[in-house]
């Protein structure tokens, strides 16, 4: 294929094209049992089962809206909106794009019938796109900024019995800043989707006791047959000097039948470390995803966790070729795009029926690794890969100003020998903010500390095709310092820095091959064949890496590309990803239409 016709298969005339699009509005079966069965409260599974509690409430369902043009609270609401979806969707009721100088209002009663003795009540995000301010009865009660990480407001100082009234104000810069923003644009197209603002994930509280457990990571010590628990509690985060003890009672379950227990007595100033050990170890793999449960009880406060036993590390086969390895033995990582959007929902997840349906099928079609490409998902969908068997690359959230995609990604794609370029140039990829590059970083940490716990990924992807990439090595190192059992693609495609773990390429148009070094070698994008499918497309407009007329067509491409892949194993390939597991808006190369209703392989 010459070069201007694969300029052209990349649609750059269409991207910049600001006529009119038809737009068709698909939904999810579990979209339409929404909309049939009339439901107003989604979502209502507890949603981080890697720190689980039994005492609490899902606030998710109808809250009053108000979009304003100034930062003052509305005396007049718009309407109504279905939480967590965002305005920007169908299900949410309300299907109105957010602005950048625009302000949306959130507010909605919570009933306390008492307030406990000596508890405490915390209000809990999974996600809120991309600046808030919290309010309870009209206090201040706590803001955050990052539209992709979870946290926890303590509103007790500000809650009384009877009603209380919560009140949210949002603000969202979507890609008209530096901030992260993953594939989230106010002019959707190509590669890029529509911007959403808001909640979009559960929001829920909780009851705690006055000392309770903040932060919890579990560390599985596969070599010397033991797991590593470290429990902070909030007093401990909270630099408190306190002599105080409580007492801590570790129970390790293997299929319901208590293992071992372990009591101790901690010092809630301090990080407790704990030690269990583990006789007949029982290995975590995608094959075998067998999970250890855990239940904490910390003086008053108790909760219940899991982990699997797994190891992740690149070393050398018998041969001496370098290999990705799961437990010591070389494993090869076939894995699929997916970036997570739903038609009737974008970013947000329709069930958890739906999240478990996209992890099966990519099971089913072979594919024991999912790159989760530009979005942190609910912690729930982490659990069902832990406990199905799914290995996962985790994409950071990508920011920066305006990308130039002629430079730093149509170019490289055709034209390797420009995928060789220093990242210290900050203006190229689109970095030129200090504030941002430090922002970055901050969600960087606050990504690998809320995912740490997840047994199934295995690799933390840094940065993807230039886009609002800087200092990839300095990054490298940053990330180890926070987690070293995990490998790290710290540039995925190009703009290769001889950071991380191995060679990581995006190959499109050209034929697949494996380049020999050091490090293992991973195709990390390749594929994206294109088959639009009748009633089933969201736009008269498509985008793709080339495309087939029918199923047969897109079943036989696929083929020949897997064979490849299976023969460059022998060559040293390490892992492959597959562009990708759904169409989504204009993309039409996913194995599945955006509807979830027809799998095409």
């Amino acid at each position: 294929m010459k070069i201007r016709e694969i300029m052209e298969t990349l649609q750059l005339n269409k991207l910049l094209d600001k006529g009119d699009r038809k737009q068709n509005q698909l939904m999810t079966q579990w979209g339409e049992l929404i909309e049939r069965e009339q439901i107003d409260v989604v979502l209502t599974e507890y949603p981080r089962p890697q720190l689980a509690r039994k005492n609490y409430t899902i606030l998710n369902g109808i809250w009053k809206y108000a979009i304003m043009n100034e930062d003052a609270r509305p005396v007049i609401w718009d309407g109504d909106i279905r939480v967590p979806f965002s305005p920007e969707t169908y299900l949410s009721g309300v299907q109105r794009q957010l602005k950048p100088n625009e302000y949306l209002w959130y507010e909605r009663r919570l009933i306390i019938d008492r307030i406990p003795m000596e508890k405490r009540l915390l209000l809990n995000f999974g996600a809120c796109d991309e600046r808030c301010r919290v309010y309870v009865n009209d206090t201040l009660a706590g803001v955050h900024s990052g539209g992709y990480q979870a946290f926890t407001i303590d509103i007790t100082d500000c809650i009384q019995v009877g009603k209380n009234i919560l009140r949210i104000c949002v603000q969202d810069k979507s890609d008209t800043s530096y901030h992260g923003r993953g594939k989230q644009a106010l002019k959707n197209g190509g590669m890029f989707y529509t911007a959403q603002s808001g909640l979009w994930q559960t929001v829920w509280c909780e009851w705690v006791p006055q000392i309770y457990i903040q932060e919890l990571r579990i560390t599985p010590d596969y070599d010397n047959n033991r797991v590593i628990l470290e429990i902070e509690s909030n007093k401990c985060l909270e630099k408190i000097i306190s002599e105080e003890m409580v007492s801590c009672k570790i129970l390790l379950f293997d299929q319901n039948q208590i293992v071992n227990e372990i009591k101790t007595n901690v010092l809630v100033s301090e990080k407790a470390v704990i030690v269990i050990n583990i006789s007949d170890k029982k290995s975590w793999t995608p094959e075998h995803p067998f999970l250890y449960d855990i239940r904490i009880v910390y003086g008053e406060d108790m909760v219940e966790s899991y982990f699997g036993m797994r190891l992740f590390t690149a070393e050398p086969d018998s041969k001496g070729v370098p290999r990705l390895c799961l437990n010591h033995l070389p494993y090869f990582q076939k894995g699929i795009l997916d970036q997570g959007y739903y038609p009737e929902s974008l970013l947000t997840p329709v069930s958890d029926e739906a999240m478990i349906f996209d992890i099966e099928t990519a099971k089913a079609k072979g594919f024991n690794m999912i790159r989760k490409h530009c979005k942190i998902e609910p912690m729930r969908w982490y659990y069902h890969c832990d406990r199905l068997g799914m290995l996962v690359w985790q994409d950071m959230i990508n920011g920066g100003t305006t990308y130039n995609l002629v430079k730093t990604c149509y170019i490289p794609t055709v034209l390797f020998p420009l995928r060789h370029k220093r990242d210290n140039d900050y203006s190229y990829t689109s970095r030129a903010n200090k504030i941002g590059r430090e922002e970055w970083k901050k969600e960087c940490i606050e990504t690998i500390k809320q995912l740490y716990n997840c047994t199934s990924i295995c690799t933390w992807v840094l940065f993807n095709e230039g886009w609002g990439q800087f200092d990839a090595k300095e990054n490298t190192d940053m990330v180890r310092a926070v987690d070293n059992t995990r490998l790290i693609d710290a540039h995925s495609g190009w703009f290769d820095q001889d950071a991380g773990d191995f060679k990581s390429e995006h190959i499109y148009f050209f034929e697949l091959v494996v380049k020999k070094g050091i490090k293992p070698y991973v195709i990390s994008e390749f594929g994206g064949i294109s088959l639009a499918i009748a009633d089933h497309t969201y736009s008269d407009r498509f985008f793709g890496y080339g495309s087939q007329g029918d199923k047969e067509a897109l079943k036989s491409a696929y083929n020949e590309l897997d064979k490849r892949v299976q023969e460059l194993k022998k060559e040293g390939l390490c892992a492959s990803v597959y562009t990708q597991l759904t169409d989504i808006e204009e993309e039409i190369n996913g194995i599945m239409t955006y509807d979830r209703k027809v799998v095409k392989l």
